[in-house]
């Protein structure tokens, strides 16, 4: 006999939900999803279409801890999640989670940000990386060699050793400075101030899951974890509160195609690949830096 929960799963798969996240998490089977990537709203005051990011402090963490237990109850044993938000925010977070979870990685991206007054330049947001148990599911990840703009030789210095340079590029660190913020209003949403690029959720996706994995994303917004997963060829669910911001993001998800070179899921952006799991790479193949 199928339970309500799983008759709920099959009913919501590969689709972005109108509701609650904290309710649509509920309703899910324990130990489902193999990733959650949450991006939750920042409490700066920002206005989005149909609400206000301002919550008074405490009612904020007191939300915060009650969509990550929500989160954590369904994530599979060797599942992992992971929280972006602005480093401050992060530091309250870190507690709540290192009493549910095993801390892995403080991922700092450099989105290339400016300086707001009399304080250091705000350069990067935080990627916490959290497994729901010390037996987790990771895959090292490999990004572009580095070049010089001008004259395209490699920034990294072989020491004339060059069969140590790998043929596609360089294992990723916790510090992720190749993926820029989306700058341009034409690839925005109406109304919507935050929006992640596709190709640093696709890097996340392909660290930590298997094709065919369900990726669970609790703040869907633009809709950019939903393409995300969908080409990277993962089973998604999203929610969304805002019913216009929900539309968007399931007809994106809809439109969506899955991205592979040969046999392997790939990310890429500008016609270039940027993230492919180590894995997948054929031993002797340089793989091109232009995606066929």
């Amino acid at each position: 006999m199928i339970s309500n929960d799983q008759k709920y799963l099959a009913e919501v798969l590969n689709t972005v939900v109108h509701g609650d996240c904290i309710n649509i998490m509920n309703s899910l089977p324990e130990k489902s999803a193999q990733l959650i990537f949450a991006d939750p709203p920042f409490n700066l005051d920002k206005k989005y279409r149909s609400y206000r990011d301002n919550l008074p402090f405490d009612q904020y963490m007191k939300w915060t801890e009650e969509w990550i237990d929500a989160a954590i109850r369904i994530l599979r044993d060797d599942g992992t999640l992971l929280l972006y938000n602005i480093p401050k925010l992060l530091t309250y977070t870190t507690p709540i989670l290192n009493e549910r979870a095993e801390f892995r990685h403080w991922i700092a991206w450099n989105s290339g940000g400016k300086p707001l007054g009399k304080t250091l330049q705000p350069a990067h947001y935080g990627i916490l990386f959290y497994t729901k148990t010390k037996k987790s599911k990771f895959f090292d990840v490999r990004a572009p060699h580095k070049t010089c703009r001008k004259c395209k030789t490699y920034l990294t210095d072989y020491g004339g050793k060059e069969h140590q340079r790998h043929p596609f590029g360089y294992q990723i660190s916790d510090v992720w400075d190749d993926i820029h913020r989306v700058r341009h209003a034409s690839k925005r949403i109406d109304n919507h101030p935050c929006q992640l690029p596709v190709h640093l959720i696709e890097r996340a996706i392909l660290m930590t899951t298997d094709p065919g994995d369900l990726v669970v994303d609790p703040f869907c917004g633009g809709g950019s974890g939903a393409v995300a997963a969908r080409q990277m060829g993962r089973d998604y669910i999203g929610a969304e509160t805002d019913e216009y911001y929900q539309e968007v993001s399931q007809a994106k998800l809809m439109a969506a195609q899955p991205t592979i070179i040969g046999n392997a899921y790939v990310s890429v952006h500008l016609n270039k690949v940027v993230s492919v799991r180590d894995c997948d790479i054929e031993g002797g193949i340089r793989w091109k830096r232009r995606a066929s």
